[in-house]
């Protein structure tokens, strides 16, 4: 079976080619004008993954993600935004989006986000993963360090007594600096084990994605946990 997509976008060039893009790529395409549309086809017909245009009339992307979000639906969202300043595309994480693509984008960029984010939530040997691939096996119930506290299973986190509300994307970045407390994780290896593709140098994906995960963890008087190594990648630790 195709995997589905949910795109709304308010453009109606853009969301013409984009509807043929991923069609010729193999998807299932559902392709709507406007928020309130949206929300109505999502609730009908719940799609593997949602793109969202971050403005539109009526209900832009960022008030859909929230409703969905609101709602317990854990569908993965990727955002299309004009919008690049950092305060703008945190405010898609905070919506509870995955990730975003800045217009103008290449489309293959889009397809590459869009795998990486069905990998994520495919369940062991779906989708393209080949049938010789060994299962994985299961996580541990909790992993620890730096203070922090993770029950992979159940998809949650806590720095001391205090849980975290973290999207997808921040409990697995997370994860991954946990799983390797001390050790200097370069940019090339945290975007190729969170999103499966290095976007280059230019990229401030993960830059973001790190500095609204410490506004989550940090808290007044104790420690900061995650440090830059400039020119590197990050580190977890508790100094």
């Amino acid at each position: 079976m195709p995997q589905t997509v949910l795109l709304a976008e308010d453009d109606r060039a853009i969301r013409n080619a984009l509807e043929r893009a991923l069609t010729l790529e193999g998807y299932q395409v559902t392709a709507v004008a406007d928020g309130v549309e949206a929300l109505a086809q999502a609730h009908r017909n719940p799609p593997d993954v949602l793109v969202l245009d971050v403005m539109m009339p009526g209900i832009d992307g960022l008030q859909v993600c929230r409703v969905l979000r609101a709602e317990g639906d854990r569908t993965p969202v990727l955002m299309l935004t004009a919008l690049v300043e950092t305060a703008d595309r945190i405010a898609g994480l905070d919506a509870g989006a995955d990730d975003y693509v800045v217009k103008p984008f290449d489309v293959e960029e889009v397809f590459a986000r869009l795998r990486a984010l069905l990998r994520r939530t495919s369940p062991v040997g779906a989708g393209s993963a080949s049938a010789a691939e060994a299962p994985r096996p299961l996580p541990e119930r909790f992993i620890d360090a730096a203070g922090i506290r993770m029950d992979p299973q159940a998809r949650r986190a806590w720095r001391g007594a205090r849980e975290l509300e973290l999207t997808r994307t921040e409990f697995e970045l997370l994860e991954l600096l946990v799983r390797n407390a001390g050790i200097v994780l370069d940019h090339s290896t945290i975007y190729d084990r969170i999103w499966g593709y290095d976007f280059g140098p230019g990229s401030k994906n993960l830059a973001v994605y790190v500095g609204y995960l410490r506004r989550k963890l940090d808290e007044p008087d104790a420690p900061q946990l995650i440090h830059t190594v400039r020119g590197v990648g990050y580190v977890l630790r508790e100094d």
